[in-house]
């Protein structure tokens, strides 16, 4: 039996948010009205035909804890930046507004996870976390697929020097050059070639950068701002 994987990135349109949240925010910690982020979660959940509780979000930290869920969950995974599931009809969700957040799927074995990849928690190793966790629980890494979803490019993603050497020494492939030729990290590549590292060949990048693209949030862009909302399930 081989699963169906659904993948979905919500955009900044078709939600209940005031701005500067305007108007789908899926964040519940940057200062939109509470009531509006219920609202837009419970719209997204509807839309997506999983309801109320067949979403699991996270309170992210720019960590490297994944956690492993079997139903339904009451609130958010607190401390967490990676979830793993082996539960059809289950939603994994992850929250961003430049960070990278990567999709992960064994649709043979039936395992997924989602992660929130920040330079932070990248370096930290979050993503080869996530992939021991799915591993764990039955995954092998040649079946495994991967998106990485929208996020700061690196050409608007500038940074000082020494933090572009850091990154690049714990994450091969980050250190990149910004349109203003000054350092700069892109963390979907160093990424990349981690799984790469790790076994993963079936990686597919979302070209959109967050600060390019006014239809998605951008920290970077504009802050405060809103969450876009990253989730995968199996079907």
């Amino acid at each position: 039996m081989t699963f169906r994987i659904r993948r979905v990135t919500t955009t900044r349109s078709g939600g209940a948010s005031a701005p500067p949240f305007d108007t789908f925010n899926m964040g519940d910690h940057v200062g939109d009205d509470p009531a509006a982020v219920a609202a837009n979660r419970a719209r997204l959940a509807t839309a997506i035909g999983l309801g109320e509780h067949g979403i699991v979000w996270m309170n992210q930290v720019h960590g490297d804890r994944v956690v492993a869920v079997d139903g339904p969950v009451e609130g958010a995974i607190d401390e967490a930046d990676g979830l793993v599931t082996a539960t059809p009809g289950l939603a994994l969700a992850v929250v961003t507004a430049d960070c990278v957040p990567v999709l992960m799927s064994d649709a043979r074995a039936g395992v997924i996870a989602a992660v929130h990849a920040g330079r932070v928690g990248t370096q930290k190793g979050v993503v080869a976390r996530a992939v021991e966790s799915m591993v764990a629980r039955g995954a092998h890494v040649a079946d495994v697929s991967v998106l990485l979803g929208p996020a700061v490019s690196g050409r608007n993603y500038e940074v000082p020097d020494a933090m572009a050497d850091e990154v690049e020494e714990a994450v091969p492939g980050s250190r990149t050059t910004t349109a203003r030729g000054t350092a700069g990290l892109d963390l979907r590549s160093g990424i990349a070639k981690q799984l790469n590292e790790l076994g993963i060949t079936q990686i597919d990048v979302d070209p959109r950068c967050t600060v390019d693209d006014p239809d998605l949030f951008s920290h970077r862009r504009a802050a405060p701002t809103g969450r876009l909302a990253s989730l995968v399930w199996m079907e």
